[in-house]
């Protein structure tokens, strides 16, 4: 595995395939998460352990964590939205569970059926069971704080009620807590200020951000993270994704444009950008017509482009 400075986690097996009507047959999601993989992306969240009723899209999940706990040199994800879902996630054997905590009420309720404090409680209830399991077979858990930058019911959000909640959930036990603009309301100041805020709150156990680029702030958000020491970015191939359950949120930063971003700054991720944007076409076979986003895909590579490291190794 090459050394890498930032971490980029792809979130569109998982964010963007469950605000899809449609569904992607299993065998075509491994074979996008394959092609992941290949392209050097070093974790992919593969589904969510949520009731098939609420979405079907996910409901291959145990399965799709399973075939892929095969591929090598990437650390594969899951979410889990309660602890029933995490009692899926173990015994399915998933290496690394990410849990949404939302700090707005009105979403927390639609998103969970439960309080910000009720989900902090079951977190700590998955915390207890993955400790009971033998050593070696302990899956990570990270915590998202959704709509940590403001909700499309509530508005804005308390910057230090966010801080207060990332706080009880790594008491809770969570190996790490990162922020979500779950509904692209942020702007790269508040990033910034929050991101320093969550730092100098949790330490080593402050995590990563996930952006939306509903209202075209993404990467300047991914770029006002950076300046706050943030290493680990979640994206959507393709700009696929959302939340079901906040209106009017849509578009995760697309996985193709962030790499670009990231590489063209100096900064090493690992992945083969050419071979990341081929992996757009397993999409587009397994659901033709659905709109695919991105700039570095539509406009190709600069002349003379080179990788971070290949500019490092050349210096």
């Amino acid at each position: 595995m090459q050394e890498t400075d930032v971490v980029v986690s792809e979130v569109g097996p998982r964010d963007g395939l469950q605000s899809i009507a449609r569904t992607m047959p299993t065998a075509a999601k491994l074979h996008w998460i394959t092609a992941l993989a290949a392209a050097g992306l070093p974790e992919i969240e593969v589904g969510s352990f949520v009731h098939p009723g609420r979405l079907p899209q996910m409901a291959d999940t145990a399965e799709v964590v399973q075939a892929a706990g095969d591929l090598r040199d990437v650390t594969i994800l899951a979410l889990v939205p309660n602890i029933r879902g995490a009692q899926r996630a173990f015994a399915a054997g998933t290496p690394k569970l990410t849990v949404p905590v939302s700090a707005s009420r009105l979403h927390s309720q639609s998103n969970v059926g439960m309080t910000p404090e009720q989900a902090v409680e079951d977190v700590a209830r998955m915390c207890v069971l993955r400790d009971s399991l033998p050593a070696g077979q302990r899956p990570g858990i990270e915590v998202g704080i959704s709509t940590a930058f403001g909700c499309t019911q509530e508005g804005p959000v308390d910057e230090a009620w966010v801080i207060q909640l990332a706080e009880m959930a790594a008491r809770a036990g969570a190996d790490s807590v990162g922020l979500s603009d779950t509904t692209g309301s942020g702007n790269p100041a508040q990033v910034r200020r929050m991101f320093k805020a969550l730092k100098r709150a949790l330490g080593d156990r402050a995590g990563g951000g996930h952006f939306h680029n509903t209202r075209g702030q993404g990467l300047a958000n991914v770029v006002a993270a950076l300046e706050a020491d943030v290493t680990t970015f979640d994206a959507s191939q393709g700009g696929l994704g959302g939340c079901p359950y906040a209106p009017g949120a849509t578009g995760n930063v697309v996985t193709e444009d962030l790499v670009f971003l990231l590489e063209a700054m100096g900064l090493r991720t690992g992945i083969d950008l050419d071979r990341l944007i081929a992996a757009r076409a397993v999409i587009r076979e397994a659901l033709p017509g659905e709109p695919l986003y991105g700039h570095v895909p539509d406009a190709g590579l600069p002349k003379g482009f080179r990788s971070a490291s290949d500019r490092r190794n050349a210096s």
